[in-house]
């Protein structure tokens, strides 16, 4: 039944891979290159510019070659965040090997004005959601007591599976922080494709630093949510994507690298 599931879903996604043409006019569309299982697996060439990432999307996430450092998208720019905590302007030049990104359109609103962490703030944002089934990008603009991030270093090839490379993360700490969260939740479905549930980066308002989000208490933000039904999957063309063996599943390595 496993296989069949993961047919099912390639049969489905392989429908809209070979082209750059979907849905003309729609804006609610989820642009990802590579799966979150091909990264844990030491992906980290990428085939897709920061400047064609662009024409996709002003909002995202991701990474880059080599794993050097975590990406914010906000407001139309991406930023790099490498292990010194600085978030860098990205040159459309760079390179992802994996990366979701969309324009975002807010379609639901929210103020709260006390403190949350990380567990109750997802369990308070699913209940402000119409269905767990399609994919949301989510902002989170305002003010943190606290945020924890990290940034993972450059690798060199011959890669290392990504849960060896996150045991030399390095941690950054802010306390009564202002900033903005980035992020995607994905259905749950989607489990090796992408992070089932929330995947969180952050930068701060100043964008001089940031990285992926670990824990965080919320003081005052503005939650906005845009709701994305649709999803365009590019897979890499590389004879090391070609070789792996994608039909196992790793979500407690997902969950592993996460948090």
């Amino acid at each position: 039944m496993k296989i069949i599931r993961y047919l099912l879903l390639t049969v489905g996604i392989c429908m809209c891979l070979c082209e750059y043409s979907y849905s003309q006019g729609s804006r609610d569309i989820l642009f990802q290159t590579s799966t979150i299982n091909a990264l844990l697996e030491g992906i980290y060439d990428g085939q897709i510019t920061y400047k064609e990432l662009k024409e996709h999307g002003d909002f995202g996430i991701g990474t880059f070659n080599n794993l050097d450092g975590e990406m914010i998208g906000l407001e139309g720019k991406f930023y790099q965040v490498k292990t010194d905590g600085i978030a860098y302007p990205v040159d459309g030049s760079m390179k992802t090997p994996f990366a979701a990104v969309t324009f975002f359109e807010p379609d639901k609103s929210a103020l709260l004005d006390k403190t949350m962490n990380y567990e109750q703030l997802k369990q308070y944002l699913d209940s402000l959601l119409p269905t767990q089934n399609i994919f949301y990008a989510i902002k989170i603009r305002g003010k943190f007591n606290y945020i924890k991030a990290r940034s993972v270093p450059r690798q060199e090839k011959p890669y290392p599976p990504l849960t060896q490379v996150v045991k030399k993360q390095s941690i950054f700490e802010f306390h009564q922080v202002e900033g903005t969260i980035v992020g995607i939740r994905s259905p749950f479905y989607v489990e090796g494709i992408n992070v089932p549930g929330y995947h969180l980066h952050f930068i701060t308002k100043d964008k001089k630093a940031g990285g992926h989000v670990l824990e965080f208490l919320t003081k005052k933000v503005k939650i906005e949510i845009d709701y994305t039904s649709e999803f365009y999957l590019v897979l890499p063309k590389s004879s090391e994507f070609y070789k792996l063996d994608l039909t196992i599943r790793k979500q407690k390595e997902v969950e592993n690298i996460e948090r």
